[in-house]
């Protein structure tokens, strides 16, 4: 079963613009913010979000952390969806 917190992650659509932005590669939170027109708190409120529901990691490397996305929690994802398809067959 997933997490709560997945659920709330994927429902917003800036959430999901940032996971699309980390589909490209990792980025630091200054870079993912040039993307939106919202301050760098709400970039890091939405990144700890995401962080929080384990769709990505943040690695501290110098003075920077950097944003990947987790992607077994999407294969998570995937195999919870393909179950209705099954059902449903």
């Amino acid at each position: 079963m997933l997490n709560n917190n997945v659920y709330k992650a994927l429902s917003d659509e800036n959430r999901r613009k940032i996971l699309d932005i980390l589909l490209d590669g990792d980025r630091t939170a200054g870079e993912i913010a040039e993307h939106f027109a919202m301050s760098k708190a709400g970039i890091s409120q939405h990144l700890t979000v995401l962080k929080n529901a384990k769709l990505v990691y943040a690695e501290k490397r110098g003075q920077y952390v950097i944003y990947s996305l987790n992607t077994t929690v999407f294969q998570d994802v995937l195999k919870w969806l393909l179950r209705f398809n099954k059902e449903e067959s």
